[in-house]
């Protein structure tokens, strides 16, 4: 078996001239060749703003760039007919694909209506600030592009549970909708600002009845026609649990199998609060571990993170089956909502951290293969300009991750500064076994056990960071070494 790993194929900015849809198809044999397995796609369906948006601002789940809806037919990625070949191009490739799914919200009404409402304390959802009072917003999605094509469910006010804009009143807030399902938010994991059900736009109320069978549809839908294998969740701390796991459980019975799922549970404070969804949901699925992602972080700020204690409060660390690692991804990128990207200098040594342990599936990041330029406005309204270099070591150590990452791994987490650890390789995969070293402070050096079967043997640095040659003594020992801050990836010498 070969090792998992993962790759978000895109990020906030994409702007290349070839669309994505086109740009997947063409890297598919590619991503083969350097051992990823799937790849996690953006939004594919209609967004409030077709042309330019993600895909996040959802607007039609069945408009996968083929009506003309919103200001055009082809979202941002492309056009239908090029997202299934990009999927068909993975596929042939032996590369599985994950569809973004998200169930928390829809933007873009297509007509207003009149609804009741009250307004909540945005710092305690819970707390109401206003008497009952009617406004108007755009709560009702007819899709008359789509013309009730795939499905003729038509959205209403009764499907949302709140709205941050009242159309007549011409002001944003935060306003709880009045209707038959209850006065308040839904129950949902989150309990940050009291409640956190709602996050933006139009939020979807899964105490209907009509909305949880038509999400349900729209999961066999997708799958019959675009072959997907899987799921990324946004958002999933903002949205009921038991939808979550109603749709999950239906999906794998319908088609008799067991999709990957990962789910967005950003949280950088506690890992309770993942270990708490992990419980709810029956370990359904994986949970992207943001508290791996802001430990490396830190770190790539502060000479003086103890590299001891990397793993410690992170999800990989207490239940790395359900764990999926990154560095970064498209809400952490600079310039955008969660920014806190990890420092150049440290992207290679937390990628070492994801890509060649045994715990966890790594999760690649679009630049840090193919790079990314753009210019955006930070939070003073200042316009940047970003260049995203791409990170040679991630190629060659996603490669190593496919051929050489396997057996038992001993860890040498040690030292403040320098730490390491070695995998002793097994007989399934030629050539197997590494060791692993990096430095964050000044050049460092360890010695490390890697099996007594690799006795004589001589290790190189896969990396090209460190020229000479280790010899393996006959109790299967030796020094390895890497450059200040730096890793170094030893592995057989061969030829």
């Amino acid at each position: 078996m070969q090792n998992q790993t993962l790759i978000q194929f895109f990020h906030w900015y994409y702007n290349e001239e070839q669309n994505l849809w086109t740009k997947v198809a063409a890297e598919a044999s590619h991503l083969k060749e350097i051992g990823i397995t799937a790849v996690w796609l953006p939004p594919a369906y209609k967004s409030n703003n077709a042309a330019y948006d993600v895909g996040y601002a959802v607007y039609d789940l069945f408009d996968l760039g083929e009506f003309d809806q919103k200001g055009s037919v082809n979202t941002k990625h492309g056009s239908k007919e090029e997202y299934i070949r990009a999927i068909e191009a993975l596929h042939e490739n032996g590369i599985g694909v994950l569809a973004d799914a998200v169930f928390n919200h829809k933007a873009g009404g297509d007509e207003l209506e009149k609804i009741a409402v009250r307004t909540v304390n945005p710092d305690d959802r819970t707390e109401f600030t206003s008497d009952v009072f009617e406004i108007q917003a755009w709560t009702k999605f007819t899709f008359p592009g789509r013309k009730g094509k795939y499905s003729e469910f038509i959205w209403n006010h009764e499907c949302f549970s709140g709205v941050d804009w009242a159309e007549d009143l011409k002001e944003t807030a935060i306003y709880s909708i009045q209707n038959y399902l209850g006065e308040g938010f839904e129950e949902v994991p989150s309990t940050e600002f009291g409640n956190y059900d709602y996050l933006m736009f139009n939020d979807i109320d899964y105490r209907n009845r009509a909305v949880i069978e038509e999400l349900k549809y729209w999961g066999e839908w997708i799958v019959e026609t675009t072959k997907v294998d899987g799921f990324r969740l946004d958002a999933v701390k903002h949205i009921n649990p038991d939808f979550i796991v109603e749709w999950i459980d239906h999906l794998n019975q319908k088609f008799n199998r067991e999709f990957f799922i990962v789910a967005e549970d950003w949280n950088v404070v506690d890992r309770e609060g993942q270990l708490h969804y992990i419980e709810i949901t029956g370990g359904r699925t994986q949970i992207f571990d943001s508290l791996l992602h802001h430990n490396f972080f830190l770190a790539s700020k502060n000479e003086d993170f103890d590299m001891r204690t990397i793993f410690d409060g992170t999800l990989v660390q207490v239940k790395p089956d359900l764990a999926v690692t990154f560095v970064d991804n498209h809400d952490s990128q600079p310039l955008q909502a969660l920014e806190s990207y990890v420092d150049f200098w440290f992207r290679p040594l937390a990628y070492a951290m994801i890509l060649l342990r045994i715990q966890g599936i790594p999760c690649l990041f679009f630049p840090d293969l193919y790079g990314g330029i753009y210019d955006d406005k930070d939070k003073e309204g200042e316009e940047v300009h970003v260049e995203l270099v791409a990170i040679p070591a991630v190629e060659t150590m996603s490669k190593i991750r496919a051929t050489l990452a396997y057996g038992e791994q001993r860890d040498y987490f040690d030292h403040g500064i320098c730490v390491g650890w070695t995998r002793a390789g097994d007989e399934e995969h030629e050539n197997s076994g590494l060791a692993v070293l990096l430095s964050t402070g000044e050049e460092g050096f360890k010695e490390m056990e890697i099996g007594k079967h690799f006795a004589g043997k001589t290790f190189v640095d896969a990396l090209g960071y460190r020229q000479q040659e280790v010899i393996i003594d006959e109790n299967g020992w030796a020094e390895f070494h890497c450059n200040a801050g730096s890793v170094s990836v030893w592995v057989l010498k061969v030829g």
